[in-house]
């Protein structure tokens, strides 16, 4: 029984794995309104309520993490590659 809530387990977290992603680009377009994020791939990705908005703008270079969730690529966590790093 143990074995089988083993396999169960490791199926789960394989299934959630398979919907999480990553991706790195140019900000394209930012729409406050609709909390969203246009990369210049032409994908879009939903931001948090918490994210600061004023920080972000179009030709950024930005790395980012998201999962998928009801169809839409929802990040959960971004990183700007430090310009400083060519010192």
């Amino acid at each position: 029984m143990r074995i089988l809530i083993g396999v169960v387990a490791a199926t789960l977290l394989m299934s959630t794995a398979a919907f999480a992603g990553q991706t790195e680009g140019l900000i394209k377009k930012i729409d406050k309104d609709a909390l969203t994020m246009t990369l210049d791939d032409g994908k879009t990705y939903k931001l948090n309520a918490e994210t600061d908005l004023d920080a972000l703008k179009p030709g950024m270079d930005i790395v980012i993490a998201y999962d998928v969730t009801n169809g839409e690529n929802v990040v959960t966590d971004m990183q700007l590659p430090d310009s400083d790093s060519a010192d």
